[in-house]
């Protein structure tokens, strides 16, 4: 059971990913629809902004006074999301070559699965109290 803190970084942290979920979305509209590029590397530029601006809300927000200096904090958060993105680009794979789902609807369920990884380990592991 989550205590009262925990629950409320939890809900903190769900706003901090729907920024950076609806900058991931947009950005992979961007560039896979509005571009034309291969969803692959739409998966991958999207994600790649969408863990800064996360990083960024996330500091703003959340961890606003965190003793981690900024350049550990990114450089942990960019190393766990390697992790995230090989999830996201395999479940993007899975959904849209094995599946035959829309691409923008396989965005949204990779994003929805790759959520957890990504709080647990900025959770559990880069700020850790």
């Amino acid at each position: 059971m989550l205590s009262k803190k925990g629950f409320k970084d939890l809900l903190l942290y769900v706003t901090v990913g729907g920024i950076a979920t609806v900058a991931e979305w947009a950005a992979f509209y961007f560039v896979n629809d509005i571009c034309h590029r291969h969803y692959m590397l739409a998966t991958v530029l999207a994600y790649v902004f969408s863990t800064f601006v996360n990083w960024l809300a996330g500091r703003i927000i959340i961890f606003k006074n965190s003793n981690k200096s900024i350049l550990f904090e990114i450089v942990s958060i960019y190393m766990a999301a390697v992790i995230g993105l090989l999830f996201n680009l395999l479940i993007m794979w899975v959904a849209i070559d094995i599946f035959n789902i829309q691409e923008m609807l396989s965005k949204i369920i990779a994003t929805a699965c790759v959520f957890i990884w990504n709080y647990l380990i900025r959770k559990l592991l880069i700020y850790k109290e």
